[in-house]
């Protein structure tokens, strides 16, 4: 069999790939060995997040399925950080892990150009330097011009249990052991990551009357901007909190524990650490918060955000019997650890295309990165540029001053990992401009100029585009007094009766669209979505400026002496991360703070303004 693009593994990673690399026009293969686990969610039922919903609507800008398929599948919303301003507000779903499956598999079939072939990927077909097709276990042959490699965390992959460990990328799924022993045998630059998912717990063997509860937001977001309303019913999740007991029954359980038997030998994500790495390295803490989230509408089962781990069985039962509304808790599935594969990305190039081997592109876990959300992203971007290769097309690549998806490839593969990467807001210097709510206006223009946006996507946004223009211009032509807008509601002081347009009245944090709104007459045709993303433009205005001005100086500024800091731990804004190497490699100036390994533009602007002040 014939196709011009083969995506080997059907996760997140591979189903954004095989949608992308479709919608572009190319013939594409996508390999599975279980077609029924395609889009499977196979860890946490959720989408979004912190960092990572930002993700999430940028793949949605580019006409991509994840936000689409969480919309089809949410069963709680909940935005993070709402508090705070709308640049770092996360967006997160709960979604039905079955309805989520199969939204991402519906989808897919709609796609003309998409062939779902069923098998196991054995060994990439190699010639002259360059792939020509996947070989699979059975003895057939998949030719094409390039080849993505979604694998996740199924390429030599082992999973934990206690002391006791298997093969296999998740339970009950087989690893892919012959493919991890080609690419080693292809002297790839690859190392062992670990991740760990949580037991999962029968919620009617639950206390739920002892839980505090958090219900889902009530003001109707949702995560496509194609999505017209949400459609399922809204459940609750619960919070429960480990104590001294739990903390003392897991430090006594740690014999058994492969991560510190040495059964292990990768490193895990620094951000989402396993409840044995919490209690070791916060054991001041008398208790952690654990979510208890539903895993679906018609399903008893429940995930315990929080607690991933990988102690024998008789250990996570006493550990779990210990918190508060878990004293009858039954387990339906243990915790786990799966310890697996992964290449260095710095051996990549931006498109996600592997340098030492024409045709062969990487995306999701196996380029060192955790979660679905970062899987989808790179899918994205492995999925077009292996079309655009092809093809005989100009890669697409995706700039970080412009999104999130810039800022994690530019990440990986000029950084490269030592622990699963996980995407954070605090990562992207341009985070101001880069909101979760105004994905569509960046880049789907710029998606649509590259070939990857669907006619439906393309008048969406076309109609989207012009009700911006129509308000903006309204509202940057309009004229008022701070008397006029206390007449509207705002609760603004006189400012002896000068007079600003509507536009630069949002900056001030007292006035909101409605009070502008209520002196220029509603614009019936204009979505409140669009009314709600260009007020935050207004108001984010002036921050964004100023900062594009402290980058243009950072630029200029790499020489600035640091001899003034003495640890890093006093400049706000630094990651732990970051202290630590930071802290370890004691710079000299500013541009070699910039050449330490995973200090991001954010941090450096940091270091510059605190240098500013000590001198």
């Amino acid at each position: 069999m014939d196709f011009d693009v083969i995506i080997v593994g059907g996760g997140h990673a591979g189903s954004e790939a095989a949608a992308a690399a479709a919608r572009m026009g190319a013939h594409v293969a996508l390999l599975s060995m279980d077609r029924n686990q395609i889009g499977t969610m196979s860890c946490n039922p959720a989408i979004g997040g912190l960092g990572k919903g930002h993700l999430v609507r940028e793949v949605d800008a580019c006409d991509g399925l994840m936000a689409r398929a969480a919309d089809a599948a949410a069963i709680h919303h909940r935005m993070l950080n709402k508090s705070k301003g709308a640049a770092v507000q996360g967006p997160r779903v709960q979604a039905d892990r079955l309805r989520y499956r199969d939204a991402v598999q519906a989808t897919l079939a709609a796609e003309p150009n998409l062939q779902i072939v069923e098998g196991m990927a054995s060994r990439l077909i190699v010639r002259a330097g360059a792939v020509e097709g996947v070989e699979l276990e059975d003895g057939r042959r998949l030719t094409g011009r390039a080849v993505v490699l979604a694998t996740g965390t199924f390429l030599g992959a082992r999973l934990h249990f206690g002391l006791d460990s298997i093969e296999g990328g998740r339970i009950e799924e087989r690893a892919a052991t012959a493919m991890a022993a080609q690419l080693r045998e292809l002297d790839l630059p690859m190392a062992r990551l670990k991740t760990g998912t949580p037991p999962r717990l029968d919620g009617r063997t639950i206390d739920w009357a002892q839980l505090e509860r958090q219900a889902s937001d009530e003001d109707g977001w949702t995560f496509s901007a194609m999505t017209a309303g949400r459609r399922l019913p809204q459940l609750a999740c619960f919070i429960t909190r480990t104590n001294t007991t739990t903390h003392d029954i897991i430090r006594d359980g740690l014999d058994r524990s492969p991560l510190f038997s040495g059964a292990i030998e990768g490193s895990g994500p620094r951000y989402c650490p396993s409840i044995e790495d919490k209690v070791l390295r916060f054991g001041d803490r008398d208790g952690h918060q654990i979510f208890l989230e539903p895993e679906g509408l018609d399903d008893h089962l429940i995930y315990p955000n929080g607690i991933s781990t990988s102690l024998p069985l008789d250990t996570q039962r006493a550990m779990l019997r210990s918190m508060a509304g878990l004293r009858s808790v039954e387990i339906v599935r243990p915790g786990y650890a799966v310890e697996y594969d992964h290449i260095d990305p710095r051996a990549l190039d931006p498109d996600l295309r592997l340098r030492a081997m024409g045709g062969i592109y990487c995306a999701g876990q196996l380029n060192g990165t955790t979660g679905y959300e970062e899987a989808a992203a790179q899918g994205l971007v492995a999925g077009a540029n292996a079309a655009a290769f092809a093809l005989g097309k100009s890669p697409v690549l995706w700039d970080r001053a412009t999104s999130y998806i810039g800022v994690m490839i530019d990440d990986l593969t000029l950084q490269g990992v030592t622990e699963p990467y996980r995407m954070l807001t605090a990562r992207a210097e341009y985070r101001l401009r880069l909101r979760a709510d105004n994905s569509g206006t960046r880049l789907t223009g710029w998606a649509l100029s590259n070939g990857l946006i669907s006619n439906d996507r393309r008048m969406f946004h076309v109609e989207h585009e012009a009700q911006r223009e129509a308000l903006r211009t309204i509202w940057q032509e309009s004229d008022m007094s701070s008397k006029d807008l206390r007449t509207a509601g705002a609760d603004l002081k006189d400012d002896s009766g000068v007079r600003r347009s509507g536009w630069d009245w949002l900056r001030f944090p007292e006035v909101e669209p409605s009070h502008i709104a209520t002196l220029v007459g509603n614009i019936p045709l204009v979505a409140n979505d669009v009314i709600a993303e260009l007020g935050q433009d207004a108001r984010y205005a002036p921050y964004v400026e100023r900062q594009e001005q402290e980058l243009a100086r950072l630029r200029a500024d790499s020489e600035l002496r640091l001899d003034r800091i003495m640890d890093y731990r006093s400049v706000g804004g630094l990651s732990n991360e970051m202290i630590e190497r930071l802290n370890k490699a004691m710079p000299a100036d500013l541009g070699r703070a910039s050449q330490v390994r995973g200090v991001t533009p954010a941090a450096l602007t940091a270091i510059m303004l605190h240098a500013r002040r000590a001198a």
